[in-house]
């Protein structure tokens, strides 16, 4: 996370919801000689202390958490719309340049649950990603073919992160004025340069 305080005063409601909405992010364990990290997609409680997830079975974290006799420590880091910001787009003397972004990292505990699970779950998780395709009609499970749900299940397992703490970043040139914020994401939106770049530039006017 920044250092900067300026970029680290979002509310966590904020961060949560964005997170949820996200839906993808980054799981890192520390591993024997180095850090183990999936990329996964999750399903973050109504309440923002438990996340969802599911990994392959071959999955070296996988095979970590099944033997595990208890928790083990994770953070699972959602990244968000970012791109480079030029110091000539501000207006003023004197700038350098920078790179705006937003992430948001979950810390806590992470630890497998009983297989059984794992239907629901994957239930849950689809049906908050086609709620987002609407009005199409939704994907569920009973459109698999008798079995094959059942033998596609047998190769992943299911995890639970309980949240212990939330830190965020949304490096929007909050330092800077609106109206050189403003001139900054007109820059953003003409060049493209970064991910999502029209939702980071409406984020640095504050207009989502």
């Amino acid at each position: 996370m920044h250092p900067n305080p300026e970029f680290r005063q979002t509310a966590e409601e904020l961060s949560r919801a964005y997170a949820r909405e996200r839906g993808f992010g980054i799981l890192t364990l520390n591993g024997d000689l180095v850090p183990l990290i999936a990329h996964v997609p999750f399903l973050l409680g109504a309440n923002g202390k438990t996340i969802d997830l599911h990994l392959v079975r071959s999955n070296p974290i996988a095979r970590m958490l099944t033997k595990a006799p208890s928790a083990a420590s994770a953070v699972i880091a959602v990244s968000g719309p970012d791109g480079y910001i030029s110091p000539d787009w501000y207006g003023v003397d004197d700038q350098v340049p920078t790179w705006n972004y937003v992430a948001v990292h979950f810390i806590g505990n992470i630890y497998s649950l009983d297989h059984s699970e794992m239907h629901p779950m994957l239930d849950r998780l689809s049906a908050h990603f086609e709620d987002g395709l609407l009005p199409k009609k939704p994907w569920t499970t009973d459109k698999m073919s008798e079995g094959v749900m059942e033998r596609m299940m047998r190769q992943i397992q299911p995890f639970r992160f309980e949240v212990t703490k939330i830190d965020s970043t949304w490096k929007l040139n909050n330092d800077k004025s609106p109206k050189v914020r403003k001139r900054a994401a007109d820059y953003v939106d003409a060049n493209k340069i970064g991910s999502e770049t029209a939702i980071l530039s409406a984020l640095m006017r504050g207009t989502l």
